[in-house]
């Protein structure tokens, strides 16, 4: 019982210390295990597996979307690739359907990589 508990409070603790984009890094990198295990769900018919877990990508989104800084154009460019991906999502729980997760998590995996890539810049201009 000691190693759950520790594992729970080192993951709590690099939350915590995080960074704001360390924070989005790990929301992508969340919402693509989370559409990884929906996509599980349907290839093992369990659709309770394949519903919970299209939410929690779902409810990443939405935070995506919420913390939208709308002063900048980009914005709403991000805004309507957020909105594609959630009806994609609302279409994929409905129909139970394998290849719309796979096209919802090859742009999630896009999205973060350039953000690890918008980074890894950022840090080599701090160090210059």
């Amino acid at each position: 019982m000691a190693l759950p508990n520790a594992y729970a409070k080192y993951n709590n603790s690099k939350i915590l210390t995080a960074s704001p984009a360390e924070l989005t890094l790990m929301l992508y990198d969340g919402a693509i295990k989370f559409c990884n295990i929906a996509i599980m769900g349907i290839e093992q018919n369990d659709m309770n597996k394949t519903h919970t877990n299209i939410r929690k990508v779902e409810r990443i989104i939405e935070e995506f979307r919420s913390t939208l800084d709308r002063k900048y154009a980009v914005a709403e460019d991000f805004d309507r690739v957020y909105v594609y991906l959630l009806q994609r999502l609302l279409q994929a729980n409905i129909k139970k359907d394998k290849v719309i997760l796979e096209e919802v998590n090859m742009h999630l995996r896009s999205m973060r990589d350039n953000w690890k890539e918008v980074m890894r810049i950022n840090k080599e201009k701090h160090r210059a």
